[in-house]
């Protein structure tokens, strides 16, 4: 939930998110299908408040979720929900976007979702105290870096090391996106795995790769060295733009 890449290769969308804790958080339950709404949805789930931080229905609908939106904000608990509640209450609405822009997120703390319907792609952001949604362009490829760890000139030079990576790599493929995610360049600090002495540390990295009517769905367990993958056939007669 704090490094989240979208990446178009022909006629396969590519989306790949890393998800950055505190060791002392308890790890998430494997990756599994959930029916909500007459929907049939895959995610992991998190053991403090049942939420997600990456969703993906069979309408194609999928939703990532990263802390902060646009500057590191000072956290001030209790809130009213988790924010991987909110990401599913959004992904299991008919009309996601609409709905965030409905939704009351008094007492939320900040966060940014990345939010993919089959031909859109938005970045809708919560400040704490305004809602921003963004449309961007389908067609091009995007990366995101939590604001919460990551400065702005860090966030900068990550998306350099992202840009340099679609311009130069011999051909794009979802193993190559997730091996991207997966290295760090030598900086435990910034890189794209970390383990920094604070305790943060690069839990999972959860790809979905839609492509030919179905929803490629893999988790990689950083911790635990364990990995998980589904196929979900995509139901065509449940999307609605």
């Amino acid at each position: 939930m704090c490094t989240v890449s979208f990446v178009r290769v022909h006629d396969a969308v590519i989306i790949t998110s890393n998800r950055d804790e505190h060791i002392q958080r308890e790890n998430a339950a494997a990756p599994g299908f959930h029916q909500l709404q007459n929907k049939k949805f895959i995610f992991p789930k998190d053991a403090r408040a049942g939420g997600t931080w990456f969703a993906a229905g069979d309408n194609g609908v999928i939703a990532v979720l990263l802390n902060g939106a646009f500057k590191k904000h000072t956290v001030t608990p209790p809130y009213r929900k988790s924010r991987g509640l909110i990401l599913l209450e959004i992904i299991e609405a008919d009309e996601p976007l609409g709905f965030f822009k409905t939704i009351s997120l008094d007492n939320i703390e900040p966060f940014t979702i990345v939010l993919h319907q089959p031909g859109l792609l938005h970045e809708l952001r919560w400040d704490g105290n305004d809602k921003h949604e963004k449309a961007l362009d389908i067609a091009n490829n995007y990366i995101w870096s939590s604001s919460t760890l990551y400065t702005d000139q860090v966030i900068e030079y990550r998306k350099n090391l992202f840009d340099h990576f679609i311009h130069s790599a011999d051909g794009i493929t979802a193993a190559t996106v997730h091996d991207f995610h997966a290295s760090n360049n030598g900086d435990a600090e910034n890189g794209f795995v970390i383990s920094r002495q604070t305790g943060m540390k690069t839990f999972s990295i959860t790809q979905a790769v839609v492509q030919n009517n179905a929803v490629n769905f893999s988790h990689a367990d950083l911790l635990q060295g364990k990995r998980y993958s589904e196929t979900m056939l995509i139901n065509h007669a449940a999307i609605k733009i």
